[in-house]
This record gives C-alpha cells, sequence and structure tokens, in this order.
C-alpha cells in the first residue's frame, strides 16, 4: 500500500542548522496545514544527551521551540534534581507540528496524538537530527517517541529506565537507549501522585545521567 504522505525529506548530510532551515518548509504529512509552525530541536548539536518527546503542544507551537511550556518546565525541575545541565542537552520532538482539536466554542487546543503513520511521516527529521548530534544517549520521553525509534513494539510500561542498545541503519555505531514517561504524564496527576510520578521520573533521569558519567 501506497503511504499516504510523501514524508519528511531532510537534505543528506546536514548540520542542526540547516535542518533547522529546512524543516520550517516541510509538508511531509498534514499536520503542517494547521499548525501555526514547525517546532524542530533545540540545543547543542555536540549534545552527548538527546531527548525526544511526542510533539510540540500548544506555548511550543506559538514559540516555535521544544518544551518551552508546562510540560517543559517540570522537564527543568526533574533535570536539575537529577543533575543534568538542560543548557547541554538537545531536545526535541519525534513529531514536529502541533497536532490539537478545537474546544466546542473554538477558544482553545487541545493536544491530539499524532497517528503512528504523521509519526513514520516525520522520522526521517528525527533520524537526521540524531545523525548530526551523534549523541552517547538518546532519552525517549513517553511512547511515541520511543516507538518512533525502537518500533510500535515498545512498551515503556516494560522497559521504562533500563539502559538499551538503539541500533539506527546507518550509524557507526549502536547508541545507547532509555524510555521513561513524558512529563506532560506527570502534569496530569495532583497531590501524592504527581509527587510520586516525579520522583520516579527524577529517578529515570538519574540513571541516564549516570550512564552518561560511565561513557566518558
Amino acid at each position: 500500500m501506497a503511504p499516504r504522505w510523501p514524508g519528511a525529506a531532510p537534505p543528506e548530510d546536514a548540520g542542526i542548522d540547516r535542518l533547522r532551515r529546512a524543516a520550517r518548509s516541510c509538508e511531509g504529512c498534514d499536520l503542517y496545514r494547521d499548525a501555526t509552525q514547525t517546532v524542530f530541536g533545540d540545543g547543542p548539536d555536540d549534545a552527548r544527551l538527546l531527548m525526544v518527546g511526542e510533539q510540540p503542544g500548544d506555548t511550543e507551537d506559538r514559540e516555535g521551540e521544544p518544551f518551552v511550556g508546562p510540560a517543559g518546565r517540570l522537564l527543568d525541575r526533574a533535570l536539575e534534581a537529577a543533575g543534568i545541565d538542560r543548557s547541554q542537552v538537545y531536545v526535541t520532538n519525534a513529531v514536529k507540528h502541533f497536532k490539537f482539536t478545537r474546544t466546542e466554542h473554538g477558544n482553545r487546543r487541545l493536544h491530539k496524538k499524532p497517528s503512528r503513520g504523521e509519526t513514520l511521516a516525520c522520522r526521517p527529521w528525527l533520524l537526521a537530527e540524531l545523525d548530526a548530534v551523534h549523541p552517547d544517549l538518546v532519552v525517549a520521553l513517553g511512547a511515541t517517541a520511543a516507538q518512533s525509534l525502537q518500533g510500535p513494539e515498545f512498551r515503556v510500561t516494560t522497559q521504562r529506565g533500563r539502559l538499551l542498545d538503539l541500533d539506527i541503519e546507518g550509524a557507526p555505531k549502536p547508541y545507547r537507549f532509555l524510555a521513561t514517561v513524558h512529563p506532560s504524564a506527570v502534569i496530569r496527576l495532583s497531590g501524592d501522585e504527581r509527587e510520586e510520578a516525579l520522583t520516579r521520573f527524577t529517578a529515570d533521569l538519574r540513571k541516564a545521567a549516570d550512564a552518561l558519567d560511565r561513557s566518558r
């Protein structure tokens, strides 16, 4: 069966700046039609840690930067607690456009999970980012990010916090890989449940920090 969309077409052997410029005009799937803009990855192009989320949210879509909304602020808090300098992390998303549905009166845009087809259409951008940054460790935040890299059978519920290999075709060697939840999953909780989830999320990030220390 022919693919529904043409998919992303990044320039070959390009650095992050060139990839970011090229992604602005991406029409690899239909999400560009309603989104404000492409939200590409951000961070050092030689970062040792690359973190992948699902897609930009409402704030990210408006500002054009990844992880600058509520989930990003919680991620910052957890990274600091885990001893990871956010300024040294490259952060991106599996899908570069905001997918949403509007409320009945149209005054709010609510996150809508991207389909597997939309994730696959955007995957070439993510692989190009990996190739340009070539990190020591990739951390997937949530199921969409993890499955975009490890395949649809991957389950964060059973593989969470485990240090694994990520073997990307064409890469000089396997990347180290760790999956955890998306920070938005923590935000959706309240009270003691949120604090417990944040503690566990931070513990996963400490495992990532330890893995980076061991790979020096």
